[in-house]
């Protein structure tokens, strides 16, 4: 199996997650389990049913941190040499040569975008296009409404 591309922050926000689940919200959900047997009938206890729910959830989740963290390539970008070109992890300032719209994505992992936010997938098409590309190059990005050209304006390893 591949690894995973993951920035050093993205490692970070799923190991403080992990945290949170293991020392946090497993606890909670036990005790809930607890006192709902305490209440007696278990087969029409819903409060039992909702905190095994819970805790179904939240052991399928820790599973699935546990899995990406254990899969992943941690990129710390600052320590990357890229001679300028468009790497994972980069955050470019790009515009549209006919919208002349200007804006600035982060490319990061699958796990880690957010279009909202400004983090792209390394997998998406705009990335795929700025990959090894420098300031001045001229992109085409194919988008659904048809191609579209961008300009790398800048580059930043943050």
């Amino acid at each position: 199996m591949n690894k995973a591309p993951l920035t050093v922050k993205g490692a970070e926000k799923l190991r403080a997650e992990l945290e949170e689940l293991k020392s946090v919200v497993r606890p909670r959900i036990i005790a809930s389990i607890a006192t709902a047997r305490a209440h007696g009938d278990l087969k029409e206890n819903a409060e039992y049913h909702a905190a095994k729910e819970q805790q179904s959830f939240a052991e399928g989740r820790i599973g699935e941190i546990e899995g990406k963290l254990s899969n992943a390539q941690i990129i710390d970008i600052t320590k990357v040499d890229a001679n300028g070109k468009v790497v994972f992890g980069a955050t470019v300032e790009i515009e549209g040569v006919e919208s002349e719209k200007r804006v600035i994505y982060k490319i990061v992992g699958e796990d880690e975008a957010s279009i909202k936010e400004g983090r792209i997938s390394i997998g998406s098409p705009i990335a795929r296009a700025l990959i090894g590309k420098q300031v001045e190059d001229v992109v085409t990005v194919k988008a659904p409404g048809g191609n579209v050209d961008y300009e790398i304006i800048s580059i930043e390893y943050v």
